[in-house]
């Protein structure tokens, strides 16, 4: 089995009680989540052999989410705690189609102080594969912690994939479009939206867009399409083709509760059908499956399926019918 590092934000997501403007809002529940922890609690719900390595503050925002990724199967080998700063908190807000919005806080938090060199060259080895994703790139030192952690993932054998996931209120100190660019050029995996693509500066349908980010480095994208489905192309050097290669899959009808973390739960799902030899197809088919399912249920880690939810899921839908949500 192939062994996962995935690496990046864990965050409390405060989850409003009815939807529109936060403004509006009186009350939120608590939820775990960070895009790079849904990542890894997926795995881990997906029985992954994985690593995660985050930064919490010690606070008691960062007590609650020991405790969560604990509880999720996720060890905590590499998850540190910081005394001297705190946890990042994002309240969500959630449209009439269950799409969200964010408002961070998160100041000098405590995953914006992770350390290049943390994971020592000798652990890096035993990985076969590491995620990582730009929201790491937009403070320092967390940005150089993450460059030369995939750096000396790919110079050590490593499939390295990585997550342009936009979030414009994010970015003040330096550019996404550029720091997308950087883990491109990094990567051998990228998973992205249509929106994150056309924010790093590129245009065009899926296909074209995929194409696009496979110029710049990578051999394998994909590319989401919400309740579309998604595409992944991969050229001739990816493990899984022996020829340039393209997959679409149309996704599943569901009702839709929450889409937080459903990029996440996709990106989850096809690294672990890829990393466990899963054909290009069968890994996007699988991420779809994991994605809409955890669409069903509020909340974006505490939302996640096991292996066996995705198998019955899979079994029982009708792609011309609503499956229904979960509680």
């Amino acid at each position: 089995m192939a062994r996962i590092l995935v690496a990046g934000e864990t965050i409390v997501d405060f989850l409003p009680d009815s939807t529109g403007s936060l403004s509006a809002v009186e009350s939120f529940a608590r939820r775990p989540g960070g895009a790079p922890a849904n990542v890894a609690v997926g795995l881990a719900r997906l029985d992954a052999d994985l690593e995660f390595w985050t930064r919490i503050g010690g606070d008691p925002f960062g007590d609650f989410l020991a405790g969560a990724l604990s509880e999720r199967g996720v060890s905590t080998a590499y998850v540190e705690r910081d005394s001297d700063a705190k946890t990042t908190l994002a309240f969500v807000s959630l449209g009439e189609d269950a799409d969200r919005e964010f408002c961070f806080y998160r100041d000098r938090a405590a995953e914006t102080r992770m350390e290049p060199g943390t994971i020592p060259d000798d652990d890096l080895a035993a990985f076969d594969w590491v995620h990582f994703d730009v929201l790491s790139l937009d403070a320092e030192p967390s940005r150089s912690a993450a460059l030369d952690l995939a750096k000396r993932a790919r110079e050590a054998g490593a499939t390295v994939s990585f997550d342009p996931n936009a979030r414009p209120e994010r970015w003040r100190e330096f550019s996404y479009a550029e720091s997308a660019r950087e883990g491109f050029a990094l990567a051998d995996v990228v998973k992205a939206t249509p929106e994150d693509l056309r924010e790093a500066g590129f245009d065009g349908d899926a296909p074209k867009l995929a194409r696009a980010v496979c110029e710049r480095g990578p051999h394998t994208a994909l590319v989401t399409l919400g309740g579309e489905g998604s595409y992944a192309y991969a050229t001739a050097d990816a493990p899984w083709a022996t020829e340039t290669t393209e997959a679409t899959h149309g996704g599943y009808d569901v009702d839709s509760v929450d889409t937080t973390g459903a990029g996440d739960a996709f990106t989850a799902g096809v690294v672990a059908g890829l990393a466990g030899g899963e054909t290009l197809a069968d890994a996007l088919a699988f991420g779809n499956a994991v994605a809409a399912l955890t669409t069903t249920a509020a909340g974006a880690m505490t939302a996640l399926p096991t292996r066996e939810e995705v198998a019955d899921f899979v079994e029982s839908a009708d792609l011309d019918e609503d499956v229904g949500s979960r509680e």
